[in-house]
């Protein structure tokens, strides 16, 4: 980065001039109350899309590997509804409510990568169908 001039954000794209982008200056000095949200819709379209994928990814993938990686993606679609009603609202208790929800899928990558290590270990294969055989 270079030494940029006066007060201007240093993280800005510039001009010749030396000053931000005409764009970018008019949302600085008009704040951001014109800028247009992107609707809540969206969000909820994208949530209900990325856990389609992700079903979809349970229900046919016989890999235990892939399935784990899919209930991930549902997890993130949810965590995604959440955080969109939460904006919505204007409420935190979404917000709240996704950290609990990563922590949990953090501790359940944990034991599931346990399990698929040692599946793979004991019959080195990752089949879902296999996976009968652990049972004691």
């Amino acid at each position: 980065m270079g030494s940029g001039g006066g007060g201007h954000s240093a993280g800005l794209m510039r001009r010749g001039d030396g000053g931000p982008l005409p764009a970018v200056r008019r949302v600085l000095k008009k704040g951001w109350s014109n800028v247009t949200a992107i609707p809540t819709s969206w969000f909820l379209l994208l949530s209900a899309i990325l856990f389609v994928i992700g079903a979809g990814g349970v229900l046919v993938r016989r890999n235990v590997l892939v399935m784990l990686m899919c209930v991930e993606m549902m997890m993130n679609a949810v965590n995604l509804t959440f955080i969109a009603l939460s904006r919505h609202l204007n409420s935190l208790t979404g917000q709240v409510f996704v950290f609990m929800v990563m922590a949990v899928a953090a501790v359940e990558v944990a034991i599931g990568l346990a399990i698929l290590i040692e599946m793979n270990r004991l019959r080195a294969t990752t089949d879902v169908d296999d996976a009968a055989l652990l049972k004691g």
